[in-house]
């Protein structure tokens, strides 16, 4: 029998993420991607694969290399797969594969590439989206345009609010347009235009809409709100069919053409305001919430930090018109539901513990592929059969990675706050746990707030257990999954109830468990995690060691260099620059003087959500007054380092915070 070994932060580079599964039409092919870390060249590389659900036999590898491949989709007679791909010249682009044999054929030859395939109902054209500037010409110029790309840096002129984000940095003058393209001809013309964005979503059965997400209000620095068109591919006509209700998107078409399932939300609550299902009626021209009364937040909220390329896939229409499965978030699980028109609603798959991070029926409703994920399960594909609630295992991308590690697997639990709130977390003993010994613990706070811990795979959680650590995460007031109330219950009350929900977290897990050394314990997050990392240390001398990662630690600064500052800290905070008093109050750098637990500060040079001037304001501030800090900058990286970063970024940040942990906590 061969020893297992313990998990390790270079281990990213060994595991597979598999994702984005998509079920033909025939019920029986099934087609996926896999992307791994490449460590020769630092970067990531996607394939697709295939495999056939029925005869269950080993998934075929489709696409070769070190390039990105992905959001494959099927033609509609099921014969054909449309993806994205960068081999050609470094820039995405639509390439077909027939699934009789042959090579790939790149069909599009956009300007600034290609993205978000969408098959027309006859499978002779494919629509796609384009970034382009107002007026610019939809496909390159080969050599010459080569050469202007080449060209000096100029200045950029900034006259909106909304000028940045940390997805794509500055933004460069280009809008998200709307294009078809012919599959046999390659010729390829523009749907949409102007100085607005459109985001494509689905083609009617019937070919005569194409439904796109978009905001066309006059002023879009105040606007946060996204309607769902009809557009009319022929005459280019558009129709808004959500009429400014607030923000919606995913639409969905039944097969006959008659209803429209969309997720959305009318923003009562800003952006803490539940998902739910809309139903849109063509003949009636009227929308209508399915989901009005339900206390479940509808999608895929969970926050985790190995999966790579999930996609959110709305609702799926069965053959009769009328039946749909979809994914809610509910109490730490992602669960696939089945509903109806008539407003039915109940789980077609609920374990106690699941991720389901992707689904696909075929248009089926007798069967599913889901891609799902536990503590101990990184992620794989399974066969779902609806009618008798079975699974079959289709993938085991990670079986060599589970026969040789030893994972540690994650206990709930719920206690009841002081207020009486139900507070749900989970407690993950140290890897090689031996009964009768004491661990040091650390303490793991999510970003959002508005997301939501889960019983998925955490590569972080995983690498803290292998070094012998308990790790304690829970889901405190202002998280998704447990209803509208106490989601909301975190605006407007930062470090109050929320920081009260985790200290009582960590005494309640010390009672409960004794394994626990109460004298080693430590407490680490990100984004909203790291602003609650910096506000406890700055209010309780319990923990003995910190991490403070993309954080937020003034939210008077913040207000003006964040890219969502200005709206989201009125939304959050509920307060602006004419309440300097209270911005101050919540912020974490106006307690430097009560902070003496040593903190080590993660951040990245360019993340414009955190900007890292939050960062070098509290290194500072602390080492101003010769308190113990250390400050480390990732330099190439955004606020999506631990998920997407540069590989090497990735390893080095989980040393950085296991050595920060030995260094205090052994």
């Amino acid at each position: 029998m061969s020893i297992q070994r313990n998990v390790k932060p270079e281990d990213l580079f060994t595991l597979k993420s598999v994702t984005d599964p998509q079920l033909s039409s025939n019920g029986r092919d099934c087609v996926f991607v896999e992307t791994v870390m490449i460590e020769e060249k630092n970067t990531y590389s996607s394939q697709l694969f295939y495999l056939n659900v029925e005869e269950k036999n080993q998934p075929v590898q489709l696409t070769f290399g070190d390039n990105r491949n992905h959001s494959p989709r099927w033609s509609p007679d099921g014969n054909t797969i449309a993806f994205i791909s960068d081999r050609a010249d470094g820039k995405s682009q639509i390439f077909i594969l027939s699934m009789s044999g042959g090579e790939a054929r790149k069909i599009t030859n956009a300007r600034n590439g290609a993205a978000n395939p969408v098959w027309s109902p006859d499978g002779t054209t494919i629509a796609f989206n384009v970034s382009l500037k107002n007026g610019e010409s939809l496909e390159a110029d080969g050599e010459k345009e080569r050469e202007e790309e080449k060209k000096n840096p100029i200045p950029i002129e900034i006259e909106k609010m909304k000028h940045k984000s940390d997805a794509h940095g500055f933004w460069d003058g280009k809008y998200q347009q709307i294009a078809i393209v012919h599959v046999e001809t390659h010729k390829a013309e523009l749907l949409t235009l102007g100085t607005y964005d459109y985001q494509l979503q689905s083609w009617s059965p019937d070919g005569k809409y194409i439904a796109a997400g978009a905001d066309l209000s006059e002023n879009k620095d105040f606007s946060f709100q996204n309607d769902v068109y009809l557009i009319d591919p022929k005459s280019k006509e558009m129709k808004n069919i959500t009429i400014g209700k607030g923000s919606f998107g995913y639409a969905t078409w039944s097969p006959d053409s008659k209803h429209i399932g969309l997720l959305g939300q009318t923003r009562e609550y800003e952006n803490a305001t539940l998902a739910k299902i809309w139903i849109y009626n063509l003949e009636k021209e009227e929308l209508t919430c399915l989901t009005a009364d339900w206390d479940v937040l509808v999608g895929d909220y969970v926050v985790a930090d190995f999966q790579q390329g999930v996609t959110t896939p709305g609702i799926l229409w069965g053959e009769d018109n009328n039946s749909f499965y979809f994914l809610a978030t509910d109490h730490g699980n992602t669960v696939l539901y089945y509903g109806t028109l008539d407003g039915a609603m109940y789980p077609a798959l609920l374990e106690p513990q699941q991720h389901i991070y992707g689904v696909s029926t075929g248009g089926t409703l007798d069967r599913a592929v889901i891609a799902l994920s536990k503590p101990t399960q990184p992620g794989d594909l399974f066969l779902l059969n609806v009618i008798t609630g079975e699974k079959e295992q289709l993938t085991n991308v990670n079986d060599a990675f589970l026969k040789e590690a030893v994972l540690a697997d994650a206990e709930p639990f719920q206690f009841k706050s002081s207020d009486d709130w139900d507070i749900h977390g989970w407690m993950m003993k140290p890897a090689n746990y031996v009964e009768g010994e004491k661990y040091p613990l650390v303490v793991e706070i999510h970003g959002g707030p508005h997301a939501m811990y889960a019983n998925t795979y955490f590569h972080e959680f995983q690498s803290l257990a292998a070094e012998g650590y308990a790790v304690l995460f829970i889901n405190p007031r202002g998280s998704h999954g447990y209803g509208q109330a106490f989601v909301d219950a975190v605006r407007g009350d930062y470090g109050g109830k929320d920081y009260e929900d985790i200290m009582e977290a960590v005494d309640y897990a010390l009672s409960a468990y004794s394994f626990i050394d109460e004298e080693r314990l430590g407490v680490t997050g990100g984004s909203y995690g790291g602003f609650m990392t910096n506000w406890m240390i700055g209010h309780t001398d319990r923990f003995k060691a910190a991490v403070t990662q993309r954080s937020i630690s003034n939210w008077i600064s913040f207000y003006g260099v964040s890219d969502i500052g200005y709206y989201f800290t009125e939304w959050q905070i509920k307060s602006d620059l004419n309440d300097i008093e209270k911005l101050w109050k919540h912020s974490p750098l106006a307690y430097v003087d009560a902070m003496d637990t040593p903190l080590l500060i993660l951040h990245s040079e360019k993340d414009f959500r955190c900007p890292i001037e939050q960062a070098e304001q509290l290194f500072i501030a602390l080492k101003h007054r010769k308190k113990e800090t250390k400050f480390i900058r990732f330099p190439e990286a955004n606020h999506e380092l631990s998920r997407s970063g540069k590989p090497n970024l990735r390893i080095s940040r989980l040393h950085y915070i296991i050595n920060w942990f030995k260094d205090y906590l052994n």
